[in-house]
């Protein structure tokens, strides 16, 4: 396992648009007898409710979702540029509950006060779950947003996470 330290939020110094949507991240939920991890580019960070957070998107169907609902907590993990896109790509495509990925990818789960994360990142951000929000065609002021990400009726829910610590290695 490597060692992580922990990274002030004052000095965190991470492109909060493009940290997701073009370096991608893995989301991991569970505890120490089962987890799952997935690649994620939706979100970002903020304050909200005087709190500094991130919010991600999951889709219903993922089985990573019910990971998250359970457990109250999640992590995300970034990586090195250099690293294997192919395993963040596979991480995304395949689901936890017909494989096990990190075996499969050969990656490890490392823990921080019991919240799993990606040991071969070298970021890594912890949450709880302050909120959940599901995405619904009734939510929706833009009509193309449905017919453009939501055709076969996938949707979404919105989880908002108290980031509790950022870990560096």
């Amino acid at each position: 396992m490597h060692t992580f330290q922990p990274c002030p939020i004052e000095v965190f110094e991470s492109n909060p648009f493009t940290l997701l949507s073009n370096d991608w991240g893995v989301l991991t939920a569970g505890n120490h007898e089962k987890t799952n991890s997935m690649t994620i580019s939706w979100g970002g960070f903020g304050v909200l409710w005087n709190k500094n957070v991130c919010y991600i998107f999951v889709r219903d169907t993922r089985y990573t979702k019910g990971f998250i609902d359970s457990c109250g907590t999640f992590s995300l993990t970034f990586f090195q540029k250099d690293f294997n896109r192919s395993i963040l790509m596979y991480l995304g495509s395949v689901s936890g509950s017909r494989e096990n990925k990190m075996k499969m990818t050969h990656l490890n789960i490392n823990y921080a006060d019991g919240i799993p994360f990606i040991d071969e990142g070298n970021l890594v951000i912890t949450c709880k779950t302050l909120a959940s929000s599901k995405i619904t065609p009734e939510s929706l002021i833009d009509s193309e947003i449905e017919t453009t990400h939501y055709k076969d009726g996938d949707f979404h829910t919105m989880y908002v996470g108290e980031i509790l610590q950022i870990l560096a290695r």
